[in-house]
């Protein structure tokens, strides 16, 4: 079974859920639920992975504080194979304000260094041990992208919701063969997608939320899949990290894209259902049933 490698993307997140975002005018809302939680597109990834049963290994920076302790238990109490190197601006943390309908305010409250002191030994050991990289949009992931130069296998990066032409995340496209992407800040999702495929990337896969999902490949196929519906909402917090890994999980079991798109939307429905980063009951087995309950 080939060995994935995630770099980068650990937060601690204090999650708030409104019936409906407030108004902007000063206002005290006196009860909301809340709960916190480790957080970010590595932890996502690795945690929805690791349940699928794929290998991986994640990297990423925390600080040594009570909210890095809680991340590192936690991955480890899930089997998670995590290595990581002390920030010492402490632990990125994020406030993640909840609708009704899933959608989200998301406030940095503390950010992570973007030119780190790192363990060049540890990244090393994510890559060459790897069969395949994911490479997330964290700034300090900027500093490892030289030391993919060597890499044989595909580099995967999820863009989350990228704006065209954002220069930030240039370096992260560059060094990606398989883009994922939102299309919630895109004035025309298509064109960005063209685009893409044209700078020679080896496919594209944009998320709409509850309207699906549309793959591009370099031969101009276009294919869209629907999204799942029947799930309830709990929280939608990790749902895109989930399709991206379901989609993942299919793709290195050799099924076609469309199948790949499904088991994405498989994994991503059943994550909004749950209120933890990624389903707790999780197993490949179940997402096999669901895909035989639902597309065969």
């Amino acid at each position: 079974m080939p060995h994935i490698g995630i770099i980068g993307g650990t937060t601690f997140d204090h999650i708030i859920h409104l019936d409906s975002f407030p108004a902007p005018i000063p206002q005290t809302i006196h009860q909301a639920g809340f709960h916190e939680a480790t957080g970010s597109t590595g932890a996502g990834k690795a945690l929805c992975l690791h349940k699928l049963g794929l290998p991986c290994t994640l990297y990423s920076l925390l600080g040594n504080d009570v909210q890095g302790q809680h991340i590192i238990r936690h991955l480890q109490k899930e089997g998670v194979n995590f290595l990581y190197d002390i920030d010492p601006a402490g632990t990125e943390r994020h406030v993640n304000i909840m609708d009704a309908d899933g959608q989200r305010i998301s406030i940095f409250v503390t950010r992570s260094t973007e030119n780190p002191a790192f363990s060049l030994e540890k990244i090393l050991e994510v890559i060459n041990r790897s069969n395949l990289l994911v490479l997330n949009i964290i700034s300090y992931c900027k500093k490892f992208i030289p030391h993919l130069a060597g890499f044989k296998g595909p580099v995967w990066t999820d863009l989350h919701d990228y704006t065209d032409g954002n220069p930030y995340h240039e370096s992260f496209i560059e060094a990606a063969d398989t883009v994922f992407l939102s299309s919630d800040n895109l004035k025309d999702y298509r064109f960005t997608m063209e685009n893409l495929i044209n700078r020679g990337k080896k496919l594209v896969v944009c998320t709409h939320g509850k309207s699906g999902s549309t793959a591009l490949t370099p031969g101009g196929e276009w294919i869209h899949c629907p999204a799942l519906s029947a799930h309830p909402l709990a929280d939608s917090n990790g749902a895109g990290d989930n399709y991206f890994s379901g989609f993942l999980y299919a793709w290195l079991k050799g099924k076609d894209l469309l199948s790949c798109m499904q088991y994405g939307s498989i994994c991503g429905a059943l994550c909004i259902g749950s209120s933890e980063l990624v389903w707790p009951e999780l197993t490949a087995d179940a997402v096999e049933t669901a895909f035989r309950n639902n597309y065969t």
